[in-house]
C-alpha cells in the first residue's frame, strides 16, 4: 500500500488504518481530495490484516466544506463539479470495514458530510457541526440530506438544515451526531481506542453486520446527491445565492429577497 495518496497520509497501528488529510488552513474539499480518500479506503479494504479505520485532519478545522467565500478559493470548480465530487462521496459510504472519525473543530458544509461518511465521530468539546447551506442560499449537499436524518432523526436534522445553526460537541453528543467526547489533547488516542476495539472482534463477522445495518445506504446517498445536486443547479444563479455567499465571507446575516 502507499502511505500517501495526495492529501491524504496512510499510516498503520497494527490492525487499524490511520489517515490524516492535510490541506491548510481549513481543509477544504475538491474532488481530488474525496477521490483520494476514497482510493486510500478501497485499499484498506483490500488488505486482510486492517480491519478499521480512523479518520482526521491536521489543523484546528476538521473540513471547511467547499471554499465558496475566498477569493482564492476552489469552491467554483466544486460547484461546477458538483457531479463528479457526489460520486466520490458516494464512494465512501461503500466502503466494507469501519471508520472512526476525530472531529476536533469545525466539520461545516461537505465537511459535515465528510464526517456522517464515518461509522463513529469522536469529538472533542470544541468540536462545531454546521450543515450551513441555507445561510449560503444553497440546497444541502454530500448526501447529508440523506445522511443526517438516518442518524439522528428527521425533526433535529430539519432543525439543523433549515437553520444552519451550528451544534457545538456537547450538544452532538445529545443529539446522537457524536458517539463519545474527548479532550481535545486525547481526541485522537480515544478514536484510536474506539477502532481497536472494533478490530479486536472478528473480521468477516464485523464487516458482515455493518452491511446489514448500513443496507441501502450506498443507493440511497447516490439517489439523494442526484436530487441535492439538480436543487443546488436551479439555485446557483440566484441572487439569494451570491448575497449568501457575500454575507457569510463578510461575517454578517444575509439580505435576501427570495430571487
Amino acid at each position: 500500500m502507499r502511505d500517501r495518496y495526495g492529501d491524504v497520509a496512510l499510516s498503520i497501528d497494527g490492525h487499524v488504518a490511520l489517515l490524516e488529510i492535510d490541506r491548510p488552513p481549513n481543509n477544504h474539499v475538491t474532488v481530488d481530495l474525496i477521490r483520494d480518500l476514497a482510493d486510500a479506503l478501497d485499499d484498506i479494504d483490500g488488505e486482510a490484516v486492517l480491519r478499521a479505520s480512523v479518520l482526521t485532519t491536521a489543523g484546528r478545522v476538521f473540513c471547511g466544506g467547499a471554499d465558496l467565500v475566498s477569493p482564492a478559493g476552489e469552491g467554483g470548480s466544486v460547484v461546477d463539479s458538483t457531479h463528479a465530487l457526489y460520486a466520490q462521496a458516494a464512494r465512501l459510504f461503500g466502503t466494507k470495514k469501519p471508520i472512526v472519525a476525530a472531529v476536533q473543530g469545525a466539520a461545516v458544509g461537505a465537511g459535515l458530510g465528510l464526517a456522517l461518511a464515518a461509522d463513529f465521530r469522536v469529538a472533542a468539546p470544541e468540536a462545531r457541526f454546521s450543515a450551513n447551506f441555507t445561510k449560503l442560499g444553497f440546497h444541502p449537499g454530500f448526501g447529508i440530506s440523506a445522511s443526517l436524518p438516518r442518524l439522528i432523526g428527521e425533526q433535529r436534522a430539519a432543525l439543523m438544515l433549515l437553520t444552519s445553526r451550528r451544534v457545538p460537541g456537547e450538544q452532538a453528543l445529545a443529539y446522537g451526531l457524536v458517539d463519545e467526547l474527548a479532550p481535545l489533547k486525547h481526541l485522537r488516542d480515544a478514536a484510536l481506542a474506539m477502532a481497536r476495539e472494533l478490530a479486536e472482534n472478528a473480521p468477516l463477522a464485523v464487516q458482515a453486520t455493518r452491511a446489514t445495518l448500513r443496507a441501502g445506504l450506498v443507493e440511497a446517498i447516490r439517489a439523494q446527491t442526484d436530487h441535492e445536486a439538480a436543487e443546488q443547479a436551479k439555485l446557483r444563479g440566484t441572487n439569494d445565492f451570491a448575497e449568501g455567499v457575500r454575507a457569510v465571507a463578510e461575517r454578517r446575516p444575509g439580505k435576501f429577497t427570495g430571487t
